[in-house]
């Protein structure tokens, strides 16, 4: 948490990338373990994305991050 204020947030895509690895390293479903192989930089580009679609949309794409966000975090997960 401290380093994403100290960087103003430019480091939270990397923090939710460990997050997001650690919970699918200890998740087992039916025997088959989960991975993650989510990156911060691809991440990063996205939020960079998003993020120029909600000031352009003066907001009203910020209801699909949370959604977009999702469909990231269920696309690089996979069972090995």
């Amino acid at each position: 948490m401290l380093v994403t204020i100290l960087t103003l947030g430019i480091c939270l895509p990397w923090a939710y990338t460990m997050v997001y690895g650690w919970e699918a390293k200890h998740t087992v479903i039916n025997g088959e373990r989960l991975t993650f192989d989510g990156t911060a930089i691809g991440l990063f580009g996205n939020w960079i994305k998003w993020f120029l679609l909600t000031l352009i949309t003066l907001g009203i794409y910020g209801f699909w991050l949370q959604i977009k966000l999702k469909k990231w975090i269920v696309s690089h997960s996979h069972f090995n």
